[in-house]
């Protein structure tokens, strides 16, 4: 126990204990589940027409589907882990496993196009025969069934990244099948086979665009990296501008999973200040502010310690510009050795 914080009551100090993430984690689950049983009806089906037509462009869509399948089960069992309680180890519990389902979703899009771009290229050089008729007819089905499942996936919470990947998922299956059934009437019509093809590729860019987006959103969560939309500096300069408020330092702001961001920081208050009041504004600044109801702020007097950002970084001479406590313009410092990150203080007509 750090008795200077149980002393002065600063210490580290929590936000609300609880926190809500929108629809039920049941009613997700129902819908998801619903989804999932029109699509593997309707894959088995699709993969026999497939074959019989000589459609390339019907079995990547099939073959999409099942990524899609994939990635509903995946929603699944990723809810099931987040739900549970956080014990031992696992502090946050096992709330990112919805991170690495939708990670998954977006690499299997990204392996998956690869190899049907590969498909289609050589489909293109030297095209097979493929009956539009039988095409046509399958795509049109496939634009009901993914319109349906999109519209169940659609009213669970798509705000977590997990949702939105099998979101992602299957509105890209129904940009494919409209664009499999063009190319049908093409091929119908003209007969001119390399349409098949050519309805492939658009699939393709569609899942490179949605499985990049994917990795790279999931990534920036692993990578702890602020949300999108939250600026650590900003948020920095409007806490160092509260009341009493001479330094903040060690300020980090993650996402803990979708839709939770969380921050920590260290405050130094001018003596006399009230600590307590300063915490309690902060939280208030930064739940209404920015959203953030996860916060972990260790708030001290200057001079009750020695450590480096606080008393002696503060009353050490200037560096010089580019050195490890320069002052800049705007009244912050580079970071120095201990501290991670800028250190942020009031400008000179503050306080």
């Amino acid at each position: 126990m750090n008795t200077r914080n149980q002393e002065h009551g600063h210490g580290h100090a929590h936000g609300p204990a609880g926190h809500s993430h929108g629809v039920s984690a049941d009613a997700d689950r129902r819908w998801l589940g619903g989804a999932l049983a029109l699509i593997i009806a309707f894959m088995a089906a699709e993969v026999v027409v497939g074959v019989v037509a000589g459609s390339l462009a019907l079995i990547s869509d099939a073959a999409h589907m099942l990524t899609d399948a994939a990635s509903i089960v995946l929603a699944l069992v990723a809810m099931r882990l987040a739900a549970r309680p956080a014990r031992g180890g696992f502090t946050y519990g096992l709330k990112r496993a919805e991170i690495l389902s939708a990670q998954a979703n977006g690499l299997a899009l990204l392996l998956l196009g690869a190899w049907l771009a590969y498909e289609a290229v050589r489909r293109l050089v030297s095209p097979p025969p493929v009956r539009g008729g039988l095409m046509l007819a399958t795509a049109l089905v496939g634009i009901v069934i993914n319109v349906l499942a999109g519209w169940f996936i659609s009213r669970a919470n798509r705000t977590s990244l997990n949702v939105e990947g099998a979101y992602q998922h299957i509105l890209n299956d129904l940009f494919a099948f409209i664009g499999t059934a063009i190319a049908a009437l093409v091929v119908v019509l003209t007969g001119w086979a390399r349409a098949d093809a050519v309805a492939t590729l658009v699939v393709v860019a569609l899942m490179a665009r949605a499985g990049y987006g994917l990795v790279r959103d999931s990534g920036r969560i692993f990578l702890e990296a602020a949300p999108a939309g939250l600026d650590p500096d900003a948020i920095g300069d409007e806490l160092v501008a509260q009341r009493s408020v001479v330094e903040v330092h060690d300020l980090h702001v993650w996402t803990i999973t979708s839709g939770e961001p969380a921050l920590s920081a260290h405050v130094l208050v001018e003596p006399g200040g009230d600590c307590h009041a300063v915490r309690r504004n902060m939280q208030r600044l930064l739940s209404d502010a920015h959203g953030i109801s996860h916060a972990t702020l260790q708030v001290d007097h200057l001079g009750e310690d020695a450590e480096p950002g606080g008393l002696l970084q503060i009353t050490a001479p200037p560096a010089s510009p580019g050195e490890p406590g320069a002052h800049g313009a705007d009244g912050r410092t580079s970071p120095a050795d201990d501290t991670h990150g800028p250190v942020h203080r009031p400008g000179p007509h503050e306080h």
